[in-house]
């Protein structure tokens, strides 16, 4: 597998899971001084580490029912995204200069529809997810204007080199969340602000959310080459 193609899949698996948050993709943590040190703190690489292993424990213990009441997987998905993910914050980012002067509702009325249609799509890849993965934390650091943070890390593959994934978390009240996922470089806010950007030079926001609810429309982990 090429490193783009391993990259693509592993943005798949991060947007399936969405911890947009991706914390499904990543196996019991191997942590690196830096992170321990963070992991004691209680910082957003210790929020990262915790619902990894949480998150990993419960598709190994629910696998063969997930498999079997995908109604169930759907429900698990959704309440790990809602405690994780930041979805209107996301929206703006993806939305760009669409955003500007918008109305907070269609705003959100796309989040939800950009939500709705990744995990419809992606949902079921959490039972393709190779738990033999392993991450290593390397490193957090404050992302510019005090936006909030960027927790890097490698997932660790046997036999193969390691896959960079970076999770950009801001705060939500006493909260840490997840707002967008860079895999290999490859960001979900900005791939997902090139897909809809044609788009919305056309139509509304509230249109494209009601085609993104309908199926219309439909957002792809695609990043092309």
């Amino acid at each position: 597998m090429t490193p783009r193609h391993a990259s693509r899949k592993a943005l798949v698996a991060a947007l399936a899971a969405v911890a947009f948050a991706a914390m499904p993709m990543l196996a019991p943590a191997q942590t690196a001084p830096a992170a321990a040190s963070a992991e004691a703190n209680g910082s957003a690489s210790r929020l990262v580490l915790d619902n990894t292993r949480r998150i990993l424990k419960t598709i190994e213990a629910r696998r063969a029912e997930f498999t079997a009441d995908r109604a169930a997987l759907r429900g698990f998905i959704i309440r790990e995204f809602d405690a994780l993910f930041d979805r209107d914050y996301s929206a703006r980012q993806v939305l760009g200069r669409h955003a500007r002067g918008a109305d907070e509702a269609d705003i959100r009325l796309f989040g939800d529809a950009l939500a709705e249609n990744i995990l419809q799509r992606y949902g079921s890849s959490l039972l393709d997810l190779n738990t033999q993965l392993q991450v290593r934390i390397k490193s957090e650091t404050p992302l510019p204007r005090n936006v909030g943070v960027r927790v890097s890390s490698e997932l660790v593959r046997a036999g193969a080199e390691p896959i960079p994934v970076d999770y950009l978390l801001r705060r939500a009240g006493n909260d840490w969340r997840v707002f967008d996922v860079m895999v290999a470089g490859v960001s979900m806010v900005q791939t997902f602000r090139q897909q809809f950007d044609a788009e919305l030079q056309r139509k509304s926001i509230r249109q494209v959310a009601e085609e993104l609810r309908s199926g219309r429309i439909q957002a792809t982990a695609n990043t092309g080459g």
